[in-house]
């Protein structure tokens, strides 16, 4: 709600966008089977009145997609944090020059054609600089934000980000609701009664330990998606992620 409320989505907008899933997903999800989805029954699903389900179900619904820096630059950010060629020895991305003249091993021009041939690599680090994934230092070397898997500055990428990844952990705990005998993971660690620095200290750590195992799990995924391209089943995704979340508890002296 603070979010809604401070880009003035307003209650009435909520509902109206909400009136539009329900029908959606009662229309696309619970069918009877061998008849046709009717009107009437996505009302008695849905409780929406039935002139609105007509007029829901006669435009199209349009389904939010990524921008195109999100794709892009998540294959670039997962190919330089994963692919050996731009990977030290300690696991780390690798600087690498801005150009490929005059180098042997990888470039960042290099790293962004792999991915593109239609977006100039110059255009693509201009927009990292001024999102915050990378820097430019004095000897023309791009070095990679290991952090900035979401930019600080790009607004439409953190609100995809917090679609995707919101509807991906509430789709997991559903899921496991739904079908105890094969669950996905979804496991918290919670303590409370602790002090201000001593959340500090965990919230660093967990920082360092979330990012070796998002590192990790990306270094494999990226080993296998190569193994099997061109191969007509691979039409599945995952999302793996990591959050940390702390606040002082209602009534304590911390809030007073």
């Amino acid at each position: 709600m603070r979010l809604l409320l401070r880009h003035q989505i307003t209650y009435p907008t909520l509902c109206q966008w909400l009136k539009v899933v329900y029908v959606d997903v009662a229309d696309k999800e619970f069918p009877v089977d061998g008849r046709p989805q009717s009107d009437s029954r996505i009302t008695l699903l849905t409780g929406v009145h039935r002139k609105e389900v007509r007029r829901i179900r006669s435009k199209e619904v349009i389904t939010a997609s990524a921008p195109a820096s999100v794709s892009l630059g998540a294959a670039l950010v997962g190919a330089w944090v994963g692919d050996p060629r731009y990977v030290g020895e300690g696991g780390s991305p690798l600087p690498l020059p801005r150009l490929a003249r005059g180098h042997d091993g990888p470039s960042f021009e290099e790293l962004v054609r792999s991915a593109s041939k239609d977006i100039r690599p110059r255009v693509v680090l201009d927009e990292w600089l001024r999102l915050g994934i990378c820097r430019l230092d004095e000897d023309d070397r791009v070095w990679l934000n290991t952090e900035a898997f979401v930019p600080d500055q790009g607004f439409d990428e953190k609100v995809y980000y917090l679609g995707r990844n919101v509807h991906d952990h509430l789709a997991a705990c559903i899921h496991n609701l739904d079908s105890p005998e094969d669950t996905f993971i979804e496991r918290s660690v919670y303590y409370d009664r602790l002090t201000g620095d001593q959340v500090r200290i965990l919230s660093e750590y967990a920082r360092t330990v979330g990012m070796e195992a998002l590192l990790k799990l990306n270094q494999k995924a990226l080993e296998l998606s190569r193994q099997e391209e061109g191969d007509g089943t691979a039409c599945h995704r995952m999302n793996y992620g990591i959050y940390f979340f702390a606040q002082a508890e209602q009534g304590t002296d911390a809030q007073k």
